[in-house]
């Protein structure tokens, strides 16, 4: 997205009063600007495509966008990690969620777990979500919207019924 794009994105956010207007972390700081005082909160994903990153990576670039203005810290789940399968690589997924969630909860943000559920099995998605509501995540997530499906009426029932009332739920990608 240029400049312009990004100011056009907040202009409609504030119009139509958008949950979030989600940016690239380039563009925080405008966003964040050109939002004050609108009560339009400011999103942006970590450890995107596919939440292979370093755990402190992902931390990293949490910290930096949340002094930059982001409210909203949508992380890609470690899916490599997910599909290894082993007790232990749950726990790294786990720990990696966990370590964003920590820093955006100081900084009064919300993170919203991405399960880009169109790569996973039904076990994966419940394994997925049950990580991510462990470690804290306050939204399960669908998808990016860059991988090969995005939401679908069918995971967003079951992601509903894995989170039940500990947090939310966003529909997201493809969605018609």
């Amino acid at each position: 997205a240029t400049r312009s794009q990004v100011l056009q994105l907040c202009q409609e956010a504030a119009e139509y009063r958008f949950a979030c207007a989600m940016v690239t972390p380039t563009w925080v700081s405008l966003a964040s600007a050109a939002l004050t005082g609108t009560g339009i909160p400011v999103g942006v994903v970590v450890g995107f495509p596919l939440g292979a990153n370093l755990s402190s990576s992902k931390r990293d670039e949490a910290t930096r966008v949340l002094k930059h203005g982001a409210h909203d810290v949508d992380m890609v789940l470690n899916i490599g990690l997910l599909k290894s399968g082993t007790a232990a690589d749950y726990e790294a997924v786990r720990q990696d969620i966990r370590g964003v969630v920590e820093l955006a909860h100081a900084a009064g943000a919300i993170v919203k777990v991405i399960l880009e559920t169109c790569l996973l099995t039904f076990e994966e998605k419940l394994r997925a979500a049950e990580l991510a509501l462990s470690a804290g995540a306050d939204f399960l997530k669908t998808s990016t919207g860059y991988s090969t499906g995005g939401a679908t009426a069918d995971d967003i029932a079951l992601l509903r019924g894995a989170a039940g009332r500990r947090a939310g739920v966003k529909a997201a990608g493809g969605i018609r």
